[in-house]
């Protein structure tokens, strides 16, 4: 059984930075993963994803201010933020499946993905 468990979230002003991590144990390979995040009110939306192979893939409203990166522990995976806006205030999810989701992260609101983490709050003030 595989289990996802994030860190890092927490609050920030706009213009800063945060950096989230995201465990995967209980899986011998390469798991393809991904951020996801939820507002309130607001539809799971998909952020960014590092594939198996390496290959990563972002939603627009995040190219150019986030990187997804994966740790030297071979199902370890990051998120830096940089640039933070107030509209990225969510709950942020790391997903993982086995199988390639084969679906641009921009049009993904998770299905494609079987493990879920609890999540980890992200607040940006302006």
């Amino acid at each position: 059984q595989v289990q996802l468990e994030e860190s890092g979230g927490g609050s920030a002003e706009a213009g800063g930075s945060l950096r989230l991590s995201c465990a995967a144990s209980g899986y011998p390979y390469s798991l393809n993963m991904a951020w996801f995040r939820q507002a309130p009110g607001k539809e799971r939306e998909g952020v960014a994803a590092l594939d198996s192979a390496g290959g990563t893939d972002y939603a627009d409203f995040v190219k150019g201010r986030f990187t997804i990166t994966r740790g030297n522990g071979r199902n370890t995976l990051y998120l830096q933020m940089n640039s933070l806006k107030p509209e990225d205030t969510a709950m942020y999810y790391c997903a993982a499946d086995p199988s390639n989701p084969n679906v641009w992260i921009r049009y993904s609101h998770g299905a494609e993905y079987k493990y879920w983490g609890q999540g980890t709050q992200v607040t940006v003030s302006s």
